[in-house]
């Protein structure tokens, strides 16, 4: 399987037999990049999980790292291109111009677009953010190459091309997609889904600055004013250390109260799976899983919760993954770290309890 303008095969049977020698103009195309996403001079951390990623990549490809970096403020990208440097980067590709104050698509795609044209990469990714999603769509089509959206894992086959491994059908299959015949092959990755890797103090590399030549008046869509949604209550869901989520196990919209309760003892945020949002019993941005959020906190608590793959897919970077479920046989028990066979409508209050007993004689003795 392939999205790439003309069919392309995917991994598993005949695909040996049906790959095409990359035509002659794309040989040229080599490194990986990750577009850095910045807004208001703050880099979103999807783009340093991606720099980890994409290590890994031009490692095994004994190819460049690259971040680029595009905005309007010169001393922002210079910050921003100097912790692309400490996230392990070795080149850093910079635009900097006033029409790039604010994200557009179109500014922003005819940026990026140039910067491919001129220095070829052979890999592009970007995060599968609001902004990030809208950006590799234009840029894939303007392109006219393949893009991977919302992938679980990204590697290197044996030949040399970039295996993009995302959920489908309903997230009940595991699919990897190869762009054969077309440069850059590109893929999204959400939030959480990579680990953030070690940040290098005083790493360095190299800066090559691109102007983009691009007049204002070119530019249909205009920024008025920006408010930011900064207190709208939202879950922090992907970055929260703890997590404690509810299932159908629940039985009840009162019941996500004892999810609450732990959650609220531990200092970690709640959640729940797919069906919960659907009979209104937790709102959208708490979803957790393959059309929820991706979350890697240190400490899971999935009650109630069966664990199919879309939901799998969401959790499986957390350190420590508890399941409580009636069902010995579920299928978060096999991937869970700690399991507990029981009725999580009983087993909550008794652990909120506890920890709560236990955070008290901490508090006492310090």
């Amino acid at each position: 399987m392939s999205n790439a303008p003309k069919p392309a095969p995917a991994a598993g049977a005949g695909r040996a037999s049906t790959r095409k020698e990359l035509p002659e103009h794309f040989k040229a195309y080599r490194h990986v990049w990750v577009a850095m996403e910045m807004e208001h001079g703050k880099v979103h951390p999807v783009s340093f999980e991606l720099l980890g990623e994409g290590r890994k990549l031009a490692d095994k490809r004994g190819v460049e790292l690259a971040g680029v970096v595009m905005g309007g403020d010169g001393e922002e990208v210079a910050a921003a291109a100097i912790e692309a440097f400490e996230h392990g980067a070795d080149v850093v590709y910079t635009i900097v111009d006033p029409i790039l104050t604010h994200y557009r698509n179109d500014p922003y795609t005819r940026a990026l677009t140039d910067l491919v044209n001129t220095y070829k990469p052979e890999i592009l990714l970007l995060g599968a953010t609001n902004l990030g999603r809208d950006l590799a769509g234009s840029v894939a089509t303007t392109l006219l190459t393949g893009l991977t959206a919302d992938c679980t894992e990204l590697a290197i086959d044996d030949e040399g091309s970039l295996a993009a491994t995302r959920p489908t059908f309903g997230g009940s299959l595991l699919c990897t997609i190869f762009t054969l015949n077309y440069r850059p092959q590109m893929a999204t990755v959400r939030p959480r889904v990579m680990a953030m890797p070690e940040r290098e103090p005083g790493r360095r590399g190299r800066i090559v600055s691109h102007d983009l030549g691009l007049a204002e008046a070119e530019i249909v869509t205009k920024v008025l004013d920006f408010i930011a949604d900064g207190d709208s209550g939202r879950a922090a869901l992907p970055y929260a250390d703890i997590v404690v989520a509810g299932g159908l196990g629940l039985r009840s919209a009162e019941n996500m109260q004892l999810v609450k309760a732990l959650a609220a003892v531990l200092g970690g945020e709640y959640g729940g799976s797919r069906p919960l949002v659907q009979k209104g019993w937790i709102t959208a941005d708490r979803q957790i899983g393959q059309t929820g959020k991706t979350i890697r906190p240190r400490l899971y608590i999935a009650a109630g919760i069966s664990g199919a793959i879309q939901h799998r897919v969401g959790v499986e970077g957390a350190d420590t993954i508890v399941a409580i479920n009636t069902d010995p046989n579920a299928p978060i028990m096999e991937f869970a770290h700690l399991a507990i066979v029981g009725d999580a409508v009983k087993i909550l209050p008794a652990l909120t309890d506890a920890f709560a007993r236990h955070l008290s004689v901490n508090r006492l003795a310090s």
